[in-house]
Formats: C-alpha cells, structure tokens, sequence
C-alpha cells in the first residue's frame, strides 16, 4: 500500500506541577505503527518540540511482561533511533499526508493543544479531506483546530477519547489541565464513551479514533481499512 502517515507525538514528561513524569503511552504508538509499517504503509514520527520523545514509564515493563508489540518496540534499533531525533512538528506543516495520527500518553494534553503545529497540520487535513486519527488521550491534538467558518474542528464529528470516568478511575482529575471528553463535548463533538478500559473506536468519513489503549489495535485495523479505500 503506498498510503502515507504522519505520527504527531508529546514532547511534554511531567504531570502537571506532580513531579512525576509523563510522556507518551507506549501501546497506543507501537500497536499502530507496526501495523501500519506492516501494511506496507511509510510512516513518519514527528513530536511538538522535535528532539527525543519521552515515553511514561507505567507504559512499559520489562521485556516479556508487554504487549508482544511494545516488545518489539523495545527491541527495534530503527524505532528507538526515530524517537530520540524526531523533527517539531512544524517542520511538516506544508507537507500532505493520507492521514495523521495522535497516540495517546498524558502529555499530550499539556503539548498538543497548545502547539500552533498541531493545529495547522490538523485544520490542513481537515480541510484536504484527508483522514485524522486520534488514541485515547490523543484526541488533545484535535482541541485547538477550527475550521474557516471559526467554528471546532470537531463540531457535529463522532468522536471516541479517554473518557471523564476513566481519568476519575485513573486518579488525575485535578492533574490534567482539562477534562477530556469535557473539552470535546464543548466544543460541540458528538462523543461517544465506553465503560472504563473497553475497546472503542469510532469511525467516520474523516475522523477515526479509540478511547484508550485497550482500543489501539482495533483503531488501526479501521485506520488501515480506510486507508485502502
């Protein structure tokens, strides 16, 4: 498959003013790029500051205790190199792609929406009608972007994320900068939430997004199907 995907990660490693660190979700970055990789599709990793992406420790256990593909992760010289020298996000601004995709990790919520990169990749896609995916709390990157008319990118959109009942369960209510699935439902998304930690994706002509780390394999399979079409 010849498609082309672009994978805007966190550069942000710390919770909030918590002291402890953050970063990236390892499963909801290698479960997709390894099926996309393995489909034959060209994949690029950028991040918002450029430069090595941090990755939350509580993602990752020892060899053998992970997910088979965040193993292969761990393992792969040519994916760790590509997270230690990722260009910013601005560097691909006037780039086009099949599609985008934000994996997850709680520093995505400190970095995406406030990076003008992110915003302006993602209303340039929106608008060339290419397709936008988004894991967990991923969906950050999708805050900030409006489209011509003013109006939230997300208005009128199914859209799955990390939802408000499992960042309660997940103790970092009064960490996060804002609510997740608040945001986007002010913003006019037509959110769609599963019980905590089940697997949810929801697709759409454009947006195709899961609502936690449960949901990265699911996502990438429709993400690939939609690619192919």
């Amino acid at each position: 498959m010849s498609a082309s995907v672009l994978i805007i990660l966190t550069s942000h490693a710390q919770l909030g003013n918590s002291g402890k660190p953050t970063g990236l979700w390892a499963e909801e970055l290698a479960v997709p790029y390894y099926g996309l990789v393995d489909a034959g599709v060209k994949v690029e990793l950028t991040s918002t500051a450029g430069g090595q992406v941090p990755i939350d420790p509580g993602s990752v256990k020892p060899i053998g205790s992970n997910h088979a593909l965040v193993d292969r992760m761990l393992e792969d010289p040519t994916l760790k190199q590509a997270l230690r020298s990722t260009l910013p996000v601005e560097t691909y601004v006037d780039r086009t792609f099949d599609a985008i995709l934000f994996p997850g990790g709680h520093g995505t919520m400190w970095d995406l929406p406030e990076s003008v990169g992110v915003q302006q990749i993602v209303e340039k896609t929106f608008a060339s009608g290419k397709l936008i995916a988004s894991v967990c709390h991923g969906a950050a990157g999708l805050v900030s972007a409006k489209r011509p008319d003013g109006v939230a990118i997300v208005f009128g959109q199914p859209i799955a994320a990390f939802t408000d009942s499992e960042e309660a369960a997940a103790g970092l209510t009064g960490i996060v900068p804002f609510m997740l699935e608040a945001r986007l439902r002010a913003l006019g998304a037509l959110f769609e939430g599963s019980p905590n930690w089940q697997s949810q994706v929801v697709a759409g002509p454009q947006f195709i997004t899961g609502q936690n780390p449960q949901s990265s394999a699911a996502l990438t399979t429709a993400l690939i199907t939609a690619l192919k079409a």
